[in-house]
């Protein structure tokens, strides 16, 4: 049984690591011996099918017009964000082995919290700060040992 403090939020976080972690691994081994871009634009395809049927199943299809002008700036510049981010993941892990590319790709984390508070006036408290730090000390001291 979860601890009561273990709020939602955290346990789709704690899935989506794991998801990310496993996407990782089966990515490695599906980007071989085929180009990396088209692997992207094949697990691109999947991912539109799988969240299509769920939200034709779960009845959560909305009509756009129910989507603000501000929401379809910001997700389009997600989704470009997106694209950019898993066609150079992808080239990466054909490149090079997946121990050393997904450190160095999660140093998103340590971007996400300087942009955030940047952009958004987030304020991580210290604490966070010296997580954060130690992410990305993590990041290249594995990035360096390749």
């Amino acid at each position: 049984m979860l601890p009561v403090s273990f709020s939602s939020w955290q346990i789709w976080a704690t899935l989506s690591a794991v998801f990310a972690a496993l996407t990782a691994i089966f990515a490695k081994v599906g980007v071989e011996g085929i180009n990396s871009d088209l692997a992207t634009l094949i697990r691109t395809a999947i991912v539109l099918i799988t969240l299509s049927l769920i939200l034709f199943a779960t009845g959560q299809l909305t009509s756009p017009g129910q989507v603000s002008s501000k929401s379809w700036i910001f997700l389009v510049l997600s989704a470009l964000g997106t694209g950019a981010s898993w066609l150079c993941y992808f080239r990466a892990l054909k490149l090079g082995p997946a121990t050393l590319v997904v450190p160095i790709d999660k140093l998103s984390v340590v971007l996400v919290a300087l942009f955030g508070v940047i952009f958004l006036g987030e304020r991580p408290s210290p604490q966070g700060w010296i997580g954060i730090a130690m992410i990305a000390g993590g990041a290249v001291l594995i990035a360096l040992k390749g």
